[in-house]
């Protein structure tokens, strides 16, 4: 059996601050945890996917370079 092609994803880019976080839970954990990182930070429309995967960026406000 094989799998499902995978979609075409452009190159990712990090900017200074900016934290990628991924959700992986069920719906009413999910809103639990948006709802706490919503309380601290700047966070961008949850974009949900399949398999109870939640994606996110959180800005928390840090202009420093990041460190290769």
């Amino acid at each position: 059996m094989t799998g499902r092609a995978r979609r075409p994803r452009g190159e990712r880019r990090y900017l200074p601050g900016i934290a990628d976080i991924r959700i992986c839970a069920d719906e009413e954990t999910t809103e639990r945890v948006l709802e706490a990182l919503e309380s601290v930070f700047r966070c961008t429309d949850p974009r949900p996917y399949d398999g109870g995967r939640t994606y996110l960026q959180v800005d928390t406000g840090c202009t420093d370079p990041d460190i290769p």
